[in-house]
């Protein structure tokens, strides 16, 4: 738990080069960086955590059954082409993913990782155009071109982990 808390710490640099350290829990919905001097974007909350998993059913009834957390109906996310499961925290969530369809990313994922296993996290920011414009001009490489809609309804991009400390960071509209 230790190592990941750092890893999602380190990660900040990746989305805020300037960010100075500050404790806050991760409920609050005040940015946990400020910006950078002119910037027209600001860091909010980790939205989730995702986990990629072989059997969706077993993971579903672990987290709802087990340990006793409200969980959503499955959905399939076909633009994805994943099926996605949401898991209440409180102070956030799980994203619980599975793959739909042979192309899947996921597929991919569990094809290297048979049990599963963390594959992103999730950030909200107050203007995703913005912020993407921001990061590229940092050389922070993109996974497409444009936003899609994500599992919220919200607009989404993902990071390339090789410029993020080797995370996957999806930033969704706030």
């Amino acid at each position: 738990m230790a190592a990941s808390v750092l890893k999602v710490a380190r990660l900040l640099k990746c989305v805020r080069h300037t960010c100075s350290p500050t404790l806050r829990t991760l409920s609050t919905s005040t940015p946990l960086c400020q910006g950078i001097p002119g910037s027209v974007w600001k860091l909010g909350r980790l939205n989730h955590i995702a986990i990629a998993v072989p059997d969706m059913e077993k993971a579903t009834a672990l987290y709802r059954d087990v340990l006793g957390a409200q969980v959503s109906d499955k959905v399939p996310l076909p633009e994805h082409g994943v099926y996605t499961v949401f898991v209440e925290l409180g102070n956030t969530k799980l994203e619980l993913l599975h793959p739909l369809g042979e192309k899947s990313p996921i597929a991919g994922f569990l094809q290297k990782n048979k049990s599963g296993g963390m594959h992103h996290i999730c950030i909200e920011v107050d203007d995703i155009s913005a912020a993407i414009v921001d990061l590229k001009a940092r050389n922070i490489r993109t996974l497409s071109a444009e936003p899609r809609i994500g599992a919220h309804g919200k607009p989404v991009m993902f990071l390339h982990p090789k410029d993020c400390d080797g995370v996957l960071v999806e930033l969704e509209q706030g």
